[in-house]
């Protein structure tokens, strides 16, 4: 209840505008943190704040190579309001200076309390303070398999690590799950230990371990308000996941998708329509609230644009976390305009793999989101692909670029 009243208290706090003269957000980088493992642990990232045209700031989340757009930002007086761009949560904070301080909040959480304490100081260019004589015992750069364990010891997970260090020990990569990749992870080799973390505006994650050798030890992978899990590694230059064409397959006897399923207007669309018909059609599952599923979205939008639309179609079945159609319309919109989309997505259902399962019955399973199936001309069922490795993994997005073209480019061949 402390915990509770501590967090209302803020906000109100934060949001009660006084009549005092508006604070001056600063241009440029700023450190920003937010406290995980119930407010134990730091969770470094960064923020680059701008000008867009006639004094409208805009922000980007940094991570590795990556930048994130986030453009609806509110001010007044000396707070601030930003929206994580398609996610359904928001950064809450009052500006004192060079410094901000205040709240994440992830609005679509099943806590509905669901809260980070979150701070910021401009003009430091650091994620983890560095250390003064750091000297790295060992250059992790390459593949390990990778094993988590939850708090019972007997739920494991296995990964693969994708690691790049570089000089002073700067450290990128990231891990392959066979749901989908951990994105675009920053941070350091400091001496024996290494420490990585990523803010996406709804992953919050944050790793820390020894190495030791070609071992990686007495990991922690912290990760939102309450999750904790340990993890160890091995270099393995060989490390790979299951194939991500094994896990999801059809049911016994079925060789056909058939759904029908609400437009953003309303209108039932049914992958047996007219406009479906003699065409490649890729059904996409997928979720606004889902990292994954974003990068997923970037490259098929992309990808689709180039395509002759005679020949190929796209379908996005979206699965969001409230069950309202007002709900999931708004959230899929949001998706819609940021990425462009210029295919049908439809209003599935629930967030939940096994309600998704459920209206698609010819799945076997639903083991993650995003899921995509790819339907031949005569409309049987080729491939389904579980998960997605996005452009933080490198290579292995190189690769599944490559076999969906030619995966695409054969069947639009076929009679």
């Amino acid at each position: 209840m402390k915990i509770i009243r501590f967090f209302t208290f803020h906000i109100i706090f934060l949001f009660s505008f006084y009549a005092n003269a508006q604070s001056v957000l600063k241009n440029g980088i700023w450190r920003a943190t937010i406290l995980v493992d119930k407010g134990q642990k730091e969770l470094p990232f960064s923020l680059e704040v701008s000008e867009k045209e006639k004094g409208k700031q805009i922000m980007y989340i940094l991570n590795g190579t990556e930048r994130l757009l986030l453009q609806d930002l509110k001010q007044k007086n000396d707070s601030i309001f930003v929206k994580m761009h398609i996610f359904d949560g928001a950064i809450l904070a009052k500006i004192e200076g060079n410094k901000m301080h205040g709240v994440y909040r992830k609005y679509d959480a099943k806590d509905p309390q669901y809260s980070l304490p979150f701070q910021a100081e401009a003009g430091v260019n650091y994620r983890f303070k560095p250390l003064t004589n750091n000297k790295p015992t060992a250059n992790i750069s390459g593949r390990w398999a990778v094993t988590f364990r939850g708090e019972n010891a007997a739920d494991t997970t296995q990964a693969v690590g994708i690691f790049e260090q570089k000089a002073k020990g700067h450290l990128t990569g990231t891990f392959l799950t066979t749901t989908g990749d951990y994105r675009f992870l920053e941070g350091y080799v400091e001496n024996n230990t290494l420490k990585m973390s990523a803010f996406d505006g709804s992953h919050a994650f944050l790793f820390t371990a020894d190495i030791d050798g070609n071992k990686i030890t007495n990991g922690h992978f912290w990760a939102g308000t309450t999750g904790h899990e340990t993890w160890t590694a091995t270099a393995n230059p060989n490390a790979a996941l299951p194939d991500a064409e094994s896990l999801t397959f059809l049911k016994k006897g079925y060789e056909r998708l058939d759904f029908s399923f609400p437009n953003l207007e309303g209108k039932k669309i049914s992958l047996s329509d007219k406009q479906f018909k003699d065409k490649v059609v890729i059904v996409q599952m997928l979720g606004s609230w889902c990292p994954n599923c974003m990068d997923e979205t970037a490259f098929l939008t992309d990808w689709y644009a180039k395509q002759d639309a005679n020949k190929v179609a796209i379908i996005g079945l979206g699965f969001e976390r409230k069950k309202e159609f007002s709900y999931a319309k708004q959230r899929l919109e949001i998706m819609k305009k940021r990425f462009n989309i210029r295919y049908p997505l439809l209003v599935a259902g629930i967030a939940n793999k096994d309600s998704a399962a459920a209206v698609l019955p010819a799945l076997q399973q639903v083991l993650a989101f995003p899921t995509t199936i790819i339907i031949d001309k005569k409309g049987k069922v080729r491939y389904i692909h579980t998960g997605f490795s996005g452009q933080g993994t490198g290579q292995e997005y190189e690769k599944f670029v490559a076999d969906f073209r030619k995966k695409i480019a054969e069947l639009s061949n076929e009679k």
